[in-house]
């Protein structure tokens, strides 16, 4: 017992009394960063981070490949910025903004690749590939000739490398020669979601406007945003399996989708049923998703002072692989 007493005194005293404590250095000094391992393979790209030769996908550095699978997608694109001729893709209900279609095309395809859009309405996925670092080639199919011609003005009075945009129906993809001369390392579309657009407007449209007509994206009956539930479902399947046979092994299918208020009929987890569906397809598996954050959307009281009903301010970016030849 006295042993013990005297062992635990002796470490005792060579503890560190509170009144004698110190901030850890690492948090006054300042680090020195972790040294960047170079590899086999690697190849220094000064402040970008190193580049792994092996990189099939992409010609992104290990840091920015990293920043990129955030899971959550902050950005503020404001519908004016940075040019692309907003006036010109309003026409559009809700077109993408250009600068976030670049960012998805950079880290899914090589510099000179080809992206696919079946749903292209005013050309955000083309025109995204014609800006991005380095040039990529795009193909369209859009069936509303005013987003066609609103695509090509802005193409010409920007300066941009124009991209074919087919006029036509998106279940027709395979007998389009634009669309069937290549094969594609990225398809990248927004589609229209059954009949969202068509339904009045509810919230701050109608109070800021006095309006609440619907913004449906065509009156074309062959518009998936015409169609009932089941029927988008089922449609959107077999287009993007026709699609599927375009793209290259081991390349990426990725949409954007967006869920609806649930009500007491319908959940409306539309981006879980998007994603059953398309799984489906022979070949393609699911491999995640980034929820995309839009900060240019303004907020509204909602449901106050009654009920909560939150405000859409996401969407979900999925992605699908292609895992065979077929």
């Amino acid at each position: 017992m006295v042993q013990t007493r005297l062992k635990s005194d002796s470490i005792s005293s060579k503890l560190i009394k509170p009144s004698d404590a110190v901030t850890p250095f690492w948090r006054t000094q300042k680090s020195k960063g972790r040294k960047a391992h170079v590899g086999k393979y690697g190849v220094s790209m000064g402040d970008r981070g190193i580049y792994d030769e092996r990189n099939s996908l992409n010609d992104l550095t290990g840091r920015e490949w990293t920043y990129f699978l955030n899971s959550v997608w902050v950005t503020a694109y404001p519908p004016v910025a940075n040019g692309h001729r907003f006036d010109l893709r309003k026409v559009h209900p809700c077109p993408k903004p250009p600068m976030l279609m670049r960012d998805i095309i950079q880290f899914f395809t090589k510099g000179g690749g080809w992206i696919l859009d079946p749903f292209a309405g005013v050309g955000g996925t083309l025109i995204g590939a014609a800006i991005s670092d380095v040039k990529r080639n795009a193909v369209g199919i859009e069936l509303e000739n005013i987003y066609i011609r609103a695509y090509s003005t802005l193409c010409k009075e920007e300066g941009l490398s124009k991209f074919p945009l087919v006029k036509g129906d998106a279940r027709e993809l395979l007998k389009f020669d634009d669309v069937i001369e290549q094969s594609y390392d990225l398809i990248l579309t927004d589609p229209p979601y059954f009949d969202m657009m068509k339904r009045k407007k509810m919230g701050h449209k109608k109070k800021l406007y006095g309006k609440d007509d619907p913004s449906p994206f065509t009156n074309d009956a062959r518009d998936l945003s015409n169609l009932d539930y089941a029927d988008f479902l089922q449609t959107l399947k077999d287009i993007l399996a026709k699609a599927a046979t375009l793209l290259k092994p081991k390349k990426y299918f990725v949409l954007f989708c967006r869920d609806f208020q649930p009500n007491i009929e319908n959940d409306h987890l539309l981006h879980a049923d998007v994603i059953r569906s398309i799984r489906s397809i022979p070949g393609l598996t699911y491999k995640g998703l980034r929820i995309w954050y839009d900060q240019a959307v303004d907020l509204y009281p909602f449901g106050y002072p009654f009920a909560f009903v939150p405000n859409q301010m996401h969407q979900y970016v999925l992605a699908f692989r292609k895992e065979d030849s077929q």
